[in-house]
């Protein structure tokens, strides 16, 4: 194996340890010792890659930003109408399995970290104001004939109530199963007139 593909595995290795260490340990748990720990290699070579925890902190946040543009894209190019679209798209932003628990998890763990950190909280804002803008152009596309204003107070209502709804799920998923997150959706979505 080339060394180029030694570092690229190294790589992917560390990210998933540093997803599972937040993920599955928490915040207050991710350090250095304990993704190398998870990833089975030295300090060494995480703070080789990381050197602190501020930038383990970037790239879990890097990483859910990649994982769920990955899946919205796919799920926008693959919906029938503009409404079915945003209602994927939504949905996938609940907390209604393991994987999206998850990120749910990571999401938190990164914005409560990034409350008092300058940098940090830069690339939450950026990326938070990417998912909601696909949100408001999602539903331009559901509503044509809405005027630029209720489509930004509907897509930030939707917005709100997906990513409340998805805290709440991952903190106590027995309370609010995935089926009465679904109902929650669709629920808001007739509010605003953009059911199918």
């Amino acid at each position: 194996m080339s060394r180029s593909a030694d570092r690229s595995a190294q790589g992917e290795a560390l990210s998933r340890a540093v997803w599972s260490v937040l993920a599955e340990q928490g915040l207050e748990r991710l350090t250095v010792r304990a993704v190398a720990a998870a990833a089975g290699c030295t300090t060494g070579l995480v703070m080789h890659r990381f050197p602190n925890r501020q930038a383990l902190l970037l790239h879990a946040r890097q990483l859910l930003h990649e994982i769920t543009r990955n899946r919205v894209e796919e799920l926008e190019a693959s919906a029938l109408t503009p409404r079915a679209a945003l209602r994927a798209v939504l949905r996938q932003g609940l907390a209604t399995d393991p994987q999206t628990r998850q990120e749910a998890v990571v999401w938190m763990g990164f914005l409560a970290a990034a409350v008092s950190d300058e940098g940090l909280i830069s690339e939450h804002r950026r990326n938070n104001r990417a998912w909601r803008t696909r949100v408001e152009r999602l539903t331009a596309a559901a509503a044509p004939d809405w005027p630029a204003e209720r489509v930004a107070t509907a897509a930030l209502a939707l917005v709100a109530m997906a990513e409340g709804m998805a805290a709440l799920a991952a903190a106590d998923p027995e309370a609010f199963p995935a089926a009465e997150q679904e109902r929650m959706l669709d629920a808001t979505l007739a509010a605003y007139g953009l059911s199918e």
